[in-house]
């Protein structure tokens, strides 16, 4: 098959491949053996408002003054990259997070909370020592 030129003449550089349906089709097929599935990938975020509507939302009220706070937020970062479960973690400002406090009855810091999409609480608990240990916690 060949595409005119605007000189209307047909030259080689104009020209596309011609290509049969039994061909396209044939080409086209792929095996769902050959298929990947999407992969889970935990993510850490700073809480800015919004959050995930795929992946468990987890909110870790942090205060940058506190010690096992400070070792949780380490112990993340250092394993977030190797974590296969789907969840978002959002690191919250403890001290200037008054509305999300209330909202989730969060009166001291490394508190966590599961939430769904919607900010609709799941489950609350506190002390998590380990990205491990605050996984096993998620519902």
């Amino acid at each position: 098959m060949s595409v005119p030129s605007n000189s209307g003449s047909s030259s080689s550089s104009s020209e596309l491949p011609s290509y049969s349906m039994e061909s396209i089709s044939s080409s086209a097929t792929t095996s769902v053996d050959n298929i990947e599935p999407l992969k889970a990938e935990a993510k850490y975020f700073k809480y800015e408002g919004k959050l995930s509507q795929t992946s468990k939302n987890i909110l870790f009220f942090r205060a940058s003054w506190c010690p096992t706070c400070k070792s949780l937020d380490a112990n993340i970062k250092e394993n977030i990259s190797k974590e296969k479960s789907d969840i978002a973690i959002f690191d919250v400002d403890y001290d200037n997070s008054d509305e999300l406090k209330r909202k989730y009855g969060v009166t001291y810091q490394h508190t966590l909370v599961q939430v769904d999409s919607n900010g609709n609480l799941i489950k609350k608990w506190s002390g998590s020592p380990s990205l491990s240990s605050l996984v096993s916690e998620i519902q």
